[in-house]
């Protein structure tokens, strides 16, 4: 038995779950979210707890079990508290700033580039080096900041890019017996 999948979810206080076939809709103070899951996969709500099931060892449905089990435990975490990642920007000139609803970085480029969070995502400058992106479904949160990092990753000898805050960016020594 999947150690993760047997066990419970417990919806707290203001998020409500409906089952539909196999289609969950979540609704929280954050908001909705909704899913359709495997037919392999069988979801039962009793009293304000979610109990995910498979109906066979077969290792699809095993496999199915904890990732079914885990996308409905991060759908009722998004809607009750949200998902947040930080970014940091390292290196001289390395700037962010929102422009309208666009995010636009200065990382070195010849032109600054601009992204587009979508309706469902909150970007957030509190400083020049910092990104906050926040929002209910983790899956659209970690993409977009796996795309804003992806612009200018952190680089292994000065360490310039954009990094997760809780990131550590390990250091190469440069060229031995340089003179300059």
């Amino acid at each position: 038995m999947s150690r993760i999948g047997k066990m419970p979810i417990v919806l707290p206080a203001g998020v409500s779950a409906t089952i539909n076939g196999h289609a969950v809709e979540i609704k929280g103070p954050k908001g909705t979210l909704t899913r359709e899951f495997s037919d392999k996969i069988d979801i039962e709500l009793t009293d304000g707890v979610i109990k995910v099931t498979r109906r066979s060892d077969e290792p699809e449905e095993r496999s199915l079990h904890g990732l079914t089990r885990a996308l409905l435990n991060n759908m009722v975490i998004g809607v009750s508290t949200g998902f947040e990642k930080r970014l940091t920007l390292v290196g001289v000139g390395y700037r962010a700033a929102m422009n309208g609803n666009k995010l636009s970085l200065i990382v070195g480029k010849s032109h600054p580039v601009e992204m587009d969070p979508g309706s469902d995502l909150k970007v957030e400058v509190p400083q020049p080096n910092i990104i906050v992106i926040s929002g209910i479904d983790k899956e659209k949160v970690g993409a977009f900041a796996a795309n804003v990092r992806e612009v200018r990753q952190p680089e292994p000898y000065k360490g310039k890019g954009i990094r997760y805050s809780d990131e550590y960016v390990r250091r190469k020594a440069g060229k031995a017996g340089a003179k300059a």
